[in-house]
């Protein structure tokens, strides 16, 4: 499942400058990070989330209740 979801969000997400990092499901939970050779801030989180939504629920793969967690790659360094 997290190899369709990956498939469907990985284009739309360019047009924002960022990509798929890692998807995982369990427990309910939908957890999907992010990367861009941006700073991703809550505003383009907001952004990508309200974009990866609309995607999901057109889409249909997950019949069950679920959290949509949208968060970014953490970056290393000061």
């Amino acid at each position: 499942m997290e190899e369709k979801v990956k498939k469907v969000i990985a284009k739309p997400l360019e047009k924002l400058n960022m990509v798929v990092d890692s998807i995982s499901f369990e427990k309910g939970n939908l957890n999907i990070v992010l990367d861009s050779d941006e700073v991703i801030d809550l505003n383009r989180i907001v952004e990508a989330s309200h974009l990866i939504n609309d995607i999901l629920d057109k889409e249909d793969f997950i019949k069950n209740e679920y959290m949509l967690d949208i968060s970014s790659k953490e970056k290393g360094g000061n």
